[in-house]
């Protein structure tokens, strides 16, 4: 089983991994895209998810950009990638097309599935931006 990022999840990582560099301070969309390689008409899109799950804050205007809303101290990499994936518990069935959720059936990896994604978001709540930025 291949556990990996989204575009969308990737991006973001990446914007927050450069927030958290220290000396950074308040960086532009565009300045954001140029030292992540995000493609620049992604930037807004993505950091508007993460201004809306209040990691990072954003200065509008000709002085403006965007910052870590909170130190990278309190950040986890579960919240970086739910604010822009979404709650990462599955809600269909690995099996495609599988039983899971119908009339409270579940297939028969249910649980295992279920398991291994309970761990990797216990994995993900306990590494820091600081702890992976450093």
């Amino acid at each position: 089983m291949r556990l990996e990022l989204t575009k969308r999840g990737d991006y973001a990582v990446r914007a927050m991994l450069t927030l958290a560099r220290p000396g950074t301070g308040q960086l532009t969309a565009a300045a954001l895209a140029d030292a992540t390689a995000i493609p620049p008409n992604y930037v807004a899109q993505v950091m508007g998810d993460l201004v809306r799950a209040s990691l990072v804050a954003n200065r509008r205007g000709r002085r403006g950009g965007y910052t870590l809303a909170r130190p990278a101290s309190e950040v986890t990499l579960l919240a970086i990638v739910e604010a822009v994936e979404g709650e990462s518990r599955r809600r269909t069935c690995v099996m495609r097309g599988g039983p899971c959720g119908r009339d409270g059936v579940v297939c028969a990896v249910h649980d295992a599935f279920a398991t291994a994604q309970e761990r990797a978001n216990v994995t993900l709540g306990s590494v820091t931006l600081a702890d992976v930025a450093a």
